[in-house]
């Protein structure tokens, strides 16, 4: 489908790339822009070529939030038919990134806040600009965080972290954000889109079987018992013995070089 809010392309090392693109609004998320991510996850989600997607701002942002200057209904369809399509919130996008079976990095270039925080919260791994700043803005406006951020952000930096920011809104640095578990690399901002392209990449070589089976692990087990979690582990690694790349694993290792996975 044709996009209009964001650019998105998938590059030969099965990276796909998914750029917030209105920069003359600080990539500003509209109901429209919701739609377009929404519907750029599944795609990602459907496309066995897709190890890892990328996420990112045009410009000088990540994204301001929400747009507040949006006018008229969604013109483009998301990714729910019927009647779920009609009842599911708009708010949904961080929900469905943090959902998405496939690894999600945030390469953070600016400001971050509102809803653009929430967006980077969902997100596996955040690698931030020097220049990146975050807030949990709402309470400025008198509102409770939305989009998830209420969820997210205790998980990732502990309650009193986490509170201190949605209850005060104010702006976190790239430094600080490193300190308190935010991000988890802080690079020059002329070296962000290098870096955050080499981790990906990084991932994308990986077997990707297991590591979607690592992430729904990881993501399910938060919700689990210790038990259940090692009974799944053993199910899912049973699984992943039939695939071809624990055979490349496998002879990578005996002849002492570098594995070359496929994904299958």
């Amino acid at each position: 489908m044709e996009f209009r809010d964001i650019l998105w392309e998938i590059d030969v090392d099965g990276v796909a790339r998914l750029t917030l693109n209105k920069p003359e609004k600080l990539n500003a998320i509209s109901l429209d822009t919701v739609a377009e991510i929404e519907q750029a996850i599944a795609i990602a989600n459907r496309d066995d070529d897709v190890r890892v997607v990328l996420i990112t701002g045009a410009g000088r942002g990540f994204s301001s939030g929400t747009d507040l200057t949006a006018r008229g209904g969604e013109r483009v369809e998301r990714p729910f038919p019927g009647r779920a399509g009609r009842t599911r919130s708009s708010m949904m996008a961080p929900a469905f990134i943090h959902a998405c079976a496939k690894p999600v990095i945030a390469a953070v270039n600016g400001v971050c806040v509102g809803a653009g925080f929430s967006l980077a919260l969902s997100c596996d791994i955040r690698i931030a600009s020097a220049e990146a700043r975050f807030s949990s803005i709402f309470v400025k406006r008198a509102i409770v965080p939305d989009n998830g951020a209420t969820w997210f952000l205790p998980r990732l930096v502990g309650m009193e972290h986490a509170l201190r920011m949605m209850y005060t809104g104010r702006m976190v640095g790239a430094a600080e954000a490193k300190e308190i578990g935010l991000v988890s690399e802080v690079v020059a901002p002329d070296e962000l889109a290098a870096r955050s392209g080499e981790v990906a990449r990084e991932i994308a070589r990986g077997p990707s079987v297991a590591i979607e089976l690592t992430k729904r692990l990881a993501r399910e087990g938060l919700h689990r018992t210790l038990e259940d979690s090692v009974e799944l582990e053993h199910h899912y690694q049973s699984h992943t013995r039939e695939t071809e790349d624990v055979e490349e694993g496998r002879r990578s290792f005996l002849e002492k070089r570098e594995p070359v996975f496929r994904g299958r």
